[in-house]
């Protein structure tokens, strides 16, 4: 707080008649104080209350809440002389937040016990005091979408994922904790079908991703809640069971439960009202409840939105084809993807270790995302997957840490394969084509393309 006092002009620890060097280090030390109380009692409060803001605006919020909360430490400081002005609380608040951070990161890194605690306390657990068959391995499943077995070989190859190489070595010593397996998906090759088999064991009447159902009179979208609600309820009482992890199991980032539960950002009970048997935002509140994750995640999420704009750019210059439409709010949608459901989801998944959880399956989005938009093979997707490495890195992590064994199992719902778009290929949208073969109107411009 010193420091950012004498290098910025909006923000002074002293009188304007000046002060004494002693004066000047008790202001700052009240200051600071007060908004490390506040960050600890207030901020909880705030977060609880954002679980109702659509995720996309979080970004900004932080800042905001983060800059009021110094604000209010400056006012209530007993000695009365802090003063700032508030484009420059969001600054001083967010570097004082990251350095909080990182100092205690860097406390506890030689330390067991504290890496354990610290671990604990981002995820927003506590370990429960009797655990069933402690001893017997639980399941950890982290699927990487749309991550096809031909990427996987190639980005390892590559050396663009160290942890997952490490794991499918053998030095003639040490033999290979992995092995990589080549699967094909069913007809539906996306990832509705796929988790859904996986998570409810049937993908029965589910023949797309997108599809219109006669008897339903409505369109069915994977990734809509409403749908995947149905869609889930279907397997259910298809199968006649719960789901995979119906037994102390976690569901972190799925489209559906799979009898989870604990859950934090599933599709499939997004719509249903928040009570103890729904708390599918409650990984999003415990992460979100440390200020100091808040401002790292939200410094992240803008420098994504950055990197996407970009590299879209750049894909546009260099005539890349083919070549899909990546702006409105799409960067706000990959940054969400790529870094704010990550980070909520690997913290939610290392609570689920160290509270020794028997069953526990997260689907990590980022890969997908990009590659629809930017290309499977693209060098933008390829520096994803790099990420998402690290990310099973700090699992791996975790893992020995927790009161019993882990399996890990790291898997994917499909492949993706790079092509053109309708309209791309032939200038007018399948829309159109359809209706001007059912005699209906169609847009003016469509009758004036190639295949007009």
């Amino acid at each position: 707080m010193l420091l950012l006092a004498g290098l910025l002009p909006d923000f002074r620890l002293q009188s304007p008649d000046g002060d004494s060097a002693t004066r000047i280090a008790v202001t700052a030390a009240c200051g600071a104080g007060a908004f490390g109380l506040l960050s600890a009692l207030l901020w909880p409060v705030l977060v609880r209350t954002l679980l109702l803001v659509p995720a996309l605006f979080l970004g900004l919020l932080v800042f905001f809440l983060n800059g009021s909360l110094l604000l209010l430490a400056l006012r209530v400081n007993p000695s009365g002389r802090g003063e700032v002005a508030p484009e420059t609380a969001v600054i001083v608040a967010a570097v004082m937040s990251a350095v909080a951070s990182a100092t205690g990161g860097a406390l506890a890194v030689r330390d067991d016990d504290a890496y354990r605690r610290r671990l604990l306390r981002l995820a927003g657990r506590r370990r429960r005091a009797a655990l069933p068959c402690a001893s017997t391995p639980g399941l950890v499943c982290v699927q990487l979408d749309g991550v096809g077995h031909a990427v996987l070989t190639a980005a390892v190859r590559d050396g663009l994922m160290p942890t997952v190489a490490r794991w499918l070595a053998a030095d003639g010593v040490i033999p290979p904790t992995h092995r990589l397996t080549a699967w094909r998906t069913d007809w539906s090759s996306q990832t509705g079908a796929s988790q859904l088999g996986i998570l409810h064991g049937s993908t029965w009447d589910v023949p797309a991703f997108r599809w219109y159902e006669k008897e339903r009179g409505e369109i069915m979208v994977c990734n809509r809640p409403a749908s995947a609600a149905e869609l889930q309820r279907r397997a259910t009482a298809r199968t006649g069971e719960a789901g995979l992890l119906a037994v102390d199991g976690a569901s972190r980032g799925n489209l559906f439960s799979g009898g989870a539960g604990e859950q934090a950002l599933v599709l499939s009970i997004a719509t249903r009202r928040r009570g103890r048997e729904n708390r599918s935002r409650a990984g999003y509140f415990a992460y979100f409840s440390d200020p100091a994750n808040a401002v790292r995640t939200a410094l992240s999420f803008f420098a994504e939105i950055g990197r996407e704009i970009g590299q879209s750019t750049r894909a546009r210059f260099a005539g890349t084809h083919p070549r899909v439409g990546r702006g409105g709010l799409y960067p706000f949608v990959r940054a969400f993807a790529t870094v704010v459901e990550r980070d909520v989801v690997v913290a939610a998944v290392m609570g689920d270790l160290l509270a020794g959880r028997t069953a526990v399956y997260a689907d990590l989005v980022a890969y997908d995302e990009v590659a629809h938009h930017s290309g499977p093979d693209s060098r933008d997707a390829r520096q994803v997957l790099k990420r998402l490495d690290r990310s099973l890195a700090l699992i791996e992590k975790a893992a020995e840490h927790a009161p019993r064994p882990y399996r890990l199992v790291v898997l994917s719902d499909h492949g993706q394969s790079p092509g053109e778009t309708f309209r791309s290929r032939y200038g007018l949208t399948l829309a159109d084509l359809v209706r001007a073969g059912c005699g209906l109107p169609v847009p003016r411009g469509a009758g004036r393309t190639p295949s007009g």
